[in-house]
């Protein structure tokens, strides 16, 4: 499935959460069935900077593919990571870099609702998936 795909998923899946509250408790259902990292994965070369909470993310790239794997001690940050998964987990790098995330969560309402500091946060993930996602066509001889 390609990111636009998913991304159509997550579109009719939040269409029908009416309001923020809706919104939120998706998001940590969300955040609880993501899959922690094991201990050992949780360094300081995993962490993402510039979010208030501790993020872990593990960005593993083969066959011009990015798999992602990531923990939050927040909740709400948690889900945020398994919607980032969702999306970008599986997907080509190019189709990575070229992809607006922002402008999804923007679209579904969960961009809107976070304070600064998540907010800020969000933006390092997106930051780091897309700098290992160049890296990785860097290495590979391809520019996006």
């Amino acid at each position: 499935m390609t990111i636009a795909e998913t991304a159509d998923d997550i579109r009719e899946e939040f269409s029908w959460l009416d309001d923020w509250e809706a919104r939120y408790a998706h998001i940590i259902d969300l955040g609880k069935a993501n899959p922690p990292l094991s201990p050992e994965e949780r360094t300081e070369e995993t962490r993402v900077r510039g979010c208030a909470s501790q993020v872990w993310m593990v960005t593993d790239l083969a066959d011009g593919q990015m798999t992602i794997r990531a923990e939050s001690d927040a909740m709400i940050v948690s889900g945020l990571i398994a919607l980032l998964i969702r999306l970008y987990s599986g997907a080509a790098l190019d189709e990575i870099t070229r992809f607006d995330a922002k402008a999804l969560l923007d679209e579904i309402g969960v961009s809107g609702a976070l304070t600064a500091q998540r907010s800020n946060g969000l933006a390092s993930m997106l930051g780091r998936i897309n700098k290992d996602a160049q890296a990785g066509l860097s290495a590979a001889g391809t520019n996006s």
